[in-house]
């Protein structure tokens, strides 16, 4: 069995992570960290899990604390990840980071995006970008992937194929998400009275996430996120304007045939087909009225947007079969 350490096992991220290696063939998730609520029974903080781990506890991080260990997952809060990533790659383990901290490859762009400077720049190197449909021999080969955003994650994989179709500088993209893309912690904007019968924009022109879109797709991505009354999900809308008459859903299917987890179709996906499954569905059209190109994506955030594709990402690494542990099949109703 494979060792797993999970750092922010006490999140919605950690809990997703953990239900999804209770179901691995080889992961033992063995450390489970979680400072805000280090001490207490696994059970008491997700009590969806007490029967697949009934006597694990969270415990606070700390460096020795991963002897023997094979696989680190850090689910943690921004900026986190940069504090311990040196000490973790030190010890050789393969490591895959959910957190922003390593997903650009430019320090430069990172201060502009997150209004700080990157304490460690020269780490950000050794780290290759996770969606493993794109980046499947780089993941590989790697000891240390910075798992994609949810949102990058959706815009990118419906839009990378169609590239050589588009201008890349037209990008706009439109998404949707539910409340858990935001995290555990309570905030006034998005408890129940905020996010029940409601739908709102956020992060107008200046959204984190819009750099990752950037440094894939290679124009520039007008972003606007949106927050949805729905515990999981994102459905992203993106257009672009067209260099010419084309088809970009063959472009898509051809991108993606034999692809486990992506599935290309002329219906307009629905985030409930993709419910706890590391599927991405996504359709596409040319526009003949405005030249322009119409694709959407939809995909579950904790899932393929989160912890299946930190999974997915450390089969890889670790020479498993890509789909262990992950299912393609959303649970519906």
């Amino acid at each position: 069995m494979i060792k797993v350490a999970i750092l922010g096992a006490s999140g919605f991220v950690g809990a997703e992570l953990l239900r999804l290696c209770a179901a691995h063939p080889l992961f033992d998730a063995v450390r489970l960290f979680g400072d805000s609520q280090a001490g207490m029974a696994l059970a008491d903080v997700h009590p969806h899990l007490a029967l697949a781990y009934p006597a694990a506890r969270v415990e606070r991080f700390a460096p020795d604390a991963l002897d023997g260990i094979d696989l680190v997952f850090a689910a943690l809060p921004h900026g986190q990840s940069q504090a311990i990533a040196a000490d973790i790659l030190g010890r050789g383990v393969a490591f895959v980071d959910l957190g922003a901290d390593f997903r650009l490859d430019d320090a430069a762009a990172y201060a502009r995006w997150y209004k700080e400077e990157h304490k460690a720049p020269d780490l950000l190197g050794r780290f290759v970008y996770g969606i493993p449909e794109l980046h499947r021999d780089a993941i590989r080969a790697a000891k240390a992937v910075a798992a994609a955003g949810c949102y990058p994650t959706t815009t990118i994989l419906a839009l990378k194929p169609l590239l050589p179709l588009i201008d890349p500088d037209t990008i706009a993209v439109s998404a949707a998400s539910g409340v858990s893309g935001a995290g555990k912690a309570l905030k006034e904007d998005t408890h129940f009275n905020t996010v029940d019968e409601n739908f709102t924009a956020y992060g107008l022109l200046s959204h984190r996430h819009t750099a990752e879109m950037e440094m894939e797709l290679g124009g520039k991505v007008l972003f606007t996120p949106h927050l949805a009354p729905m515990n999981r999900g994102i459905l992203a809308t993106c257009t672009a304007q067209a260099k010419g008459p084309c088809d970009p859903l063959a472009a898509l299917a051809e991108a993606y045939a034999g692809e486990p987890f992506v599935h290309v179709s002329e219906r307009s996906p629905s985030v409930k087909w993709t419910l706890g499954s590391n599927a991405i569905h996504i359709t596409a059209r040319y526009d003949e009225r405005t030249g322009r190109i119409l694709a959407i994506a939809a995909l579950d955030n904790l899932v393929k947007g989160a912890a299946g594709q930190m999974v997915q990402c450390a089969n890889l690494m670790l020479g498993i079969d890509e789909d262990a542990g992950l299912s393609n099949v959303g649970v519906w109703p």
